[in-house]
């Protein structure tokens, strides 16, 4: 957990500082400074999270079915990576609004209340409950089909929109 909120606020403040330039240059008269803040906005959105939260629910779900080596290869170099990824993004779109909010945008914290958001603090909630999710069979077979469930649902929702 502290390495994730550690990350999380780095994150967020780096984006922040770098909007921040991006705004600054934009005041100056120079191009570059809207393009750079419309590419991170258009890299950072809520939809994004959706087949995230798909690749994390099939990672997850080999993490609970897979034998504890195979388990950990996956966990090491699938699960944890997409995790990470779900953090920063989300790091980069609170940061991002947070300084459009401080630049006079009154109405930018209301982009945090999209209903994607959801996979996001998903993804974080079943990280770090994935260990918990190992200890016995009954837990390991509720988490396979929880995920299962989660991953069909995600790229149900990828593809429908």
């Amino acid at each position: 957990m502290n390495r994730t909120a550690s990350a999380f606020l780095l994150v967020a403040v780096l984006t922040g500082l770098l909007v921040a330039l991006g705004f600054a240059l934009q005041i100056k008269g120079y191009g570059f400074g809207s393009l750079g803040n419309e590419r991170l906005d258009g890299l950072a959105s809520a939809a994004t999270f959706v087949p995230l939260a798909a690749l994390y629910a099939f990672t997850a779900m080999l993490v609970t079915i897979l034998p504890i080596r195979a388990a950990a290869m996956v966990h090491a170099n699938g699960t944890t990576p997409i995790y990470l990824t779900a953090v920063v993004l989300f790091a980069t779109i609170v940061g991002m609004q947070i300084t459009r909010m401080a630049f006079g945008n009154a109405g930018a914290l209301w982009a945090l209340v999209d209903w994607q958001f959801v996979f996001a603090a998903g993804i974080v909630v079943a990280h770090l409950s994935l260990d918990a999710l190992r200890r016995n069979l009954l837990l390991r077979t509720l988490a396979f089909i929880g995920f299962a469930a989660a991953t069909l649902i995600c790229l149900y929702w990828t593809f429908r929109f």
